[in-house]
């Protein structure tokens, strides 16, 4: 069992950065697999700091064609929003945040670990 948790913390600077690969970066360091005793069932992984978030790149033709999903799980529940919507709306940091968030594992430990992920 590990004995005294150290949690490190990292920033990034998402200047020219491309949003997926961003992400999937950010997921490993919150999620912990970068050290040597990482297991699935803990939460083990580090602090997340993101600044610059305003200027993270997409590629191709997602900023207008992408679009996010949500449902009411009732008939006729579906709506739908592209990124273009919700980066006027609430900006760039809520793109970034979802990216993170569905690269994580469903289970009852996402929650925590999106807590230690800062945008700013």
């Amino acid at each position: 069992m590990i004995q005294a948790l150290k949690r490190k913390e990292h920033t990034i600077n998402a200047e020219g950065e491309i949003l997926g690969r961003l992400a999937s970066r950010i997921a490993v360091l919150l999620r912990g697999k970068h050290k040597p005793e990482f297991e699935r069932n803990l939460d083990l992984g580090d602090t997340v700091i993101v600044e610059n978030v305003d200027k993270i790149k997409v590629t191709g033709n997602k900023f207008n064609d992408k679009i996010y999903y949500k449902s009411s799980d009732r008939p006729g529940g579906l709506k739908k929003t592209t990124m273009k919507a919700i980066v006027m709306d609430k900006g760039w940091g809520e793109i970034l945040r979802r990216s993170v968030y569905r690269m994580l594992p469903g289970n009852h430990l996402r929650s925590d670990i999106m807590k230690r992920l800062i945008i700013k």
